[in-house]
């Protein structure tokens, strides 16, 4: 199963036996078997771009592998990564960055790898020094226009990292207005502005400190 966010529709892509096709859909979600034209696709993806009406748009195929491929035909892919930094005082490192709460992410650079570059975008983005790569998180999808209105689908590797607390720089030139330390139950509780996708990777997080406390 496969989650990608179009603006803030989640689109899923999934195996038919993943899948359970109520006998009433709801209203806000779409449930679709794949026929196999693409062209199908692109009328969904159309349709999550131009309207917030469906909070969930799922198709699913027999042949998981040629509905992502076939999916991701349509875009031009684009791999980054990122991080959730945990400071020694059970502080997470957030950025506010046009208008929401975010992690720090970039693109990955010609030959880089995905850790080498997840630590060097979150370095670069807020100025945090000596991280250390604890472990990895999940892997997200988003999709966007580029300058030229194309279609991108960026493929973002999340790691888990820990540093000491301090002084943190945000990169203004890269949008970014803040750095900071949070404490995350307080921050999620004021439900702040932040995109579904990186809720998602902090939500994975408190799932698996709390699943490591039990």
């Amino acid at each position: 199963m496969y989650k990608i966010y179009i603006n803030e529709t989640l689109l899923i892509l999934a195996a038919q036996s993943e899948v359970r096709v109520p006998e009433k859909n709801d209203e806000s979600d779409i449930i679709a078997r794949y026929g196999g034209k693409r062209k199908t696709l692109l009328n969904y993806i159309d349709l999550a771009e131009k309207t917030s009406v469906y909070k969930t748009i799922t198709i699913y195929s027999p042949n998981i592998k040629k509905l992502r491929k076939d999916f991701q035909s349509l875009f031009k892919i684009v791999k980054a990564a990122g991080g959730l930094v945990i400071n020694d005082k059970s502080k997470a490192l957030l950025i506010h960055r046009r208008g929401f709460w975010d992690l720090p992410k970039g693109k990955m650079e010609l030959n880089e790898k995905k850790k080498e570059s997840a630590l060097r975008e979150v370095m670069e983005e807020t100025g945090v020094k000596n991280l250390v790569i604890e472990k990895k998180l999940i892997t997200t999808y988003h999709t966007y226009r580029n300058i030229h209105k194309k279609r991108v689908l960026k493929k973002t590797f999340w790691y888990l990292m820990s540093a000491k607390k301090q002084e943190l720089v945000p990169q203004i030139e890269e949008g970014i207005k803040r750095a900071v330390w949070k404490d995350l139950d307080v921050f999620m509780d004021n439900k702040p502005k932040i995109f579904r996708n990186i809720k998602d990777i902090l939500t994975h997080y408190k799932e698996i400190n709390q699943a490591a406390e039990t």
